[in-house]
């Protein structure tokens, strides 16, 4: 009986998500395949970014290479807009969403 304990113990700490950290730019779900060029509702990506949050209703992501990936937080990453930052959190890789932890800016 204790070893079965023990087994099942060992595989819930396996199963469970672990933190990990991703380096991207954080932008909008407008605008984050397509770039900021067909919608520009501002002069820079980072204003646009919060102009497409605010007059559109959309939401900040996380944009690393081609992977575009959901934020838990909305609230964190406006202060971020249009930089690239480091994101550490845990992913849920069936949604695509970070339960972010924290972030900064990249170096």
């Amino acid at each position: 009986m204790k070893h079965l304990i023990v087994g099942l113990l060992a595989g819930a700490a396996l199963a469970a998500p672990r933190k990990q950290t991703f380096t991207g730019v954080i932008t909008d779900n407008m605008c984050a395949q397509t770039g900021h060029a067909a919608m520009r509702m501002g002069p820079t990506d980072a204003e646009c970014t919060v102009a497409c949050i605010q007059s559109h209703g959309a939401l900040y992501v996380l944009l690393a290479g081609k992977n575009v990936y959901d934020l838990s937080n909305q609230q964190l990453p406006e202060r971020f807009a249009g930089e690239k930052v480091r994101v550490t959190g845990t992913l849920d890789a069936k949604t695509k969403t970070i339960t972010v932890d924290s972030i900064v800016p990249a170096r």
